[in-house]
């Protein structure tokens, strides 16, 4: 579908056909928007099956989610991998590329925290208004940007609207719900308490959503400062010092935090973003008195049900099986994937490796351990006799084809298969 929009109804993401809509103050005609698709699924189809399918994992699947060879037995937790989000915005992608052969197409910046997806997409001659030497200054009407999974900022939005490019937006459709209440806490005056990470993308999105006032949490340490502030008061100053990059401008905790509104990050661990939740219902009962809690707190359920899933489905794969290590496979940048690698970790020696390649020998793993902010090299990480057991996962950003190609390389090293199975390359997929 694809629809021209006013300015103003370029913010209102969840709608289809304009409303209202006001005189255009940007270029000569307002940008073209596609929302769903560019009907051309089916010419894509066997690009991106050649590009990220698995035959391996289709087997495994039908085989109870086992794969066993030799001393290896892989159980594969049985959510994993793309979810329709993603899947969706890396079809219209290719979908994009097809159908302007001759224009320039953008993406605002990676599409999908996947090193392997976003370099397979720089390959089919799509750029990164992200990487050196990009500029959105230089985009003309004439040029097509995509929009990712994660959104984009009102700001960045309007400023594509400026230029009067073609956008394809891909944003998922549990962003849009996150915005949505984010939009409505706003309309009644309450804050909107964000549990995500300031620095990633989509939390930018969702915080330009709040028209002006929002506070971003990490995680329930920095939850409880907030909710110590609303219980009790504070140093001022070292509130908005401790919190400066995750407060919209102009934030006074004395007067921003006494109505609340919660949402999260998509891809947070859901358990966490709930006792979060909790944390500031209670603070703001104590505060207020329980009379008051219609009046002041708000929480509408924003957790992604695919990121809800395949939490659900590794806390079951770990409950279920005895495993002698775990392997989460994702981008390092996935926000879900580090999560998952979190759950597995409390049980179990666990490595998160951003591509097959990070599996280098049975004596050494290129991985990044929950907590580090950097990769780094394990020895001997792989039983050298014995049986071994290994459960994977993978975040929703990671196509089969690199889950495929780790159980082979797992294969090969556990049962000293000779010579080198072929690594997923990078090379130029066909148009």
């Amino acid at each position: 579908m694809t629809v021209r929009r006013s300015t103003s109804e370029l913010t209102n993401r969840g709608t289809c056909e304009p409303r209202n809509p006001e005189p255009y103050n940007g270029s000569s005609l307002p940008p073209l928007i596609f929302r769903k698709g560019l009907d051309l699924k089916h010419e894509v189809a066997h690009v991106l099956a050649e590009s990220y399918h698995s035959d391996l994992v289709a087997q495994i699947k039908e085989n109870g989610f086992t794969h066993a060879s030799g001393r290896l037995t892989v159980y594969l937790a049985r959510e994993f991998g793309f979810c329709y989000g993603v899947d969706r915005a890396v079809d219209y992608a290719y979908q994009t590329r097809k159908r302007f052969p001759d224009r320039e197409v953008y993406l605002t910046g990676e599409i999908i925290h996947n090193p392997h997806v976003n370099d397979q997409l720089r390959a089919q001659g799509i750029r990164f208004l992200s990487d050196a030497g990009e500029s959105l200054d230089a985009l003309t009407p004439n040029d097509v940007v995509i929009l990712p999974a994660f959104g984009v900022t009102v700001e960045m939005l309007m400023a594509l609207d400026k230029r009067g490019c073609t956008l394809v937006d891909t944003t998922c459709g549990s962003v849009l719900n996150v915005w949505k209440n984010v939009r409505r806490y706003a309309d009644e005056g309450f804050t909107s308490v964000i549990h995500g990470k300031y620095w990633h993308e989509e939390t930018q999105a969702t915080a330009s959503q709040a028209h002006g006032k929002y506070l971003v949490v990490l995680d329930r340490s920095e939850a409880q400062i907030a909710c110590e502030y609303i219980r009790d008061g504070g140093d001022r100053q070292a509130f908005l010092d401790r919190f400066a990059s995750a407060v919209s401008a102009g934030f006074d905790p004395d007067r921003d935090l006494q109505h609340i509104g919660c949402a999260n990050q998509t891809t947070m661990l859901s358990s966490e973003s709930l006792e979060i939740g909790e944390m500031f219902r209670a603070a703001v009962a104590e505060r207020f008195g329980e009379s008051e809690m219609a009046a002041r707190y708000r929480a509408f359920d924003t957790i992604c049900s695919a990121t809800q899933d395949r939490q659900d489905a590794v806390i079951a794969l770990l409950a279920e099986q005895q495993l002698d290590l775990m392997i989460v496979i994702g981008g390092y940048n996935s926000s879900n994937t580090y999560n998952l690698a979190r759950i597995c970790a409390e049980k179990l020696p666990t490595f998160h490796i951003s591509e097959p390649g990070g599996i280098v020998s049975g004596q050494e793993i290129r991985h990044k351990p929950v907590g580090s902010k950097q990769e780094v090299t394990t020895g001997k990480w792989l039983p050298a006799t014995g049986s071994i057991r290994v459960g994977l996962t993978s975040g929703a950003s990671t196509p089969d084809n690199l889950v495929g190609a780790v159980i082979q390389r797992l294969d090969e090293l556990a049962n000293d298969v000779g010579g080198e199975l072929p690594i997923p390359s990078r090379s130029p997929a066909p148009r």
